[in-house]
């Protein structure tokens, strides 16, 4: 036994199901709480009180002291000028100026023909001796 069964939304008169939602008024509805919420809440100042010092701090006095330590294309290394004789000798001299109450600027100036050992060297000499301002100046600046 069989039956026959037509389609029921011809048969039953029922509109059909809508499948698509309309997310428009959602939207407007969400826009609206959202604008609403930051409308309600508070603005909070965050502020931090610093009670800094007025006016110019006082100029130094004090200029620092400049140490030249040059080497020349041969490798011979100058103290301010004068040809050190040996690495002991100018390990003695850093560690004098080291001891000193302010510091003194180091400024090595290799020659671009000297030997690298040489200049790695003096860079860990003063490094020993507790010389912490050393600046190195490319051959091209240097003075003979």
């Amino acid at each position: 036994m069989a039956m026959n069964v037509g389609s029921s939304s011809a048969a039953s008169g029922d509109p059909e199901v809508m499948m698509d939602i309309n997310t428009t008024p959602l939207i407007d509805v969400m826009l609206v709480l959202l604008v609403m919420l930051i409308i309600t809440i508070p603005i909070q100042l965050h502020a931090v009180n610093l009670n800094l010092p007025v006016g110019t701090p006082p100029p130094s006095d004090v200029k620092p002291e400049v140490v030249k330590i040059d080497v020349d294309a041969k490798s011979v290394v100058h103290w301010q000028g004068v040809a050190v004789g040996s690495g002991a000798e100018l390990e003695q001299k850093m560690k004098d100026v080291s001891l000193l109450p302010v510091q003194p600027e180091v400024h090595l100036r290799p020659d671009r023909h000297a030997r690298y050992e040489v200049v790695a060297s003096i860079l860990a000499a003063t490094k020993r001796s507790g010389l912490t301002k050393i600046g190195v100046i490319g051959s091209e600046q240097f003075i003979e």
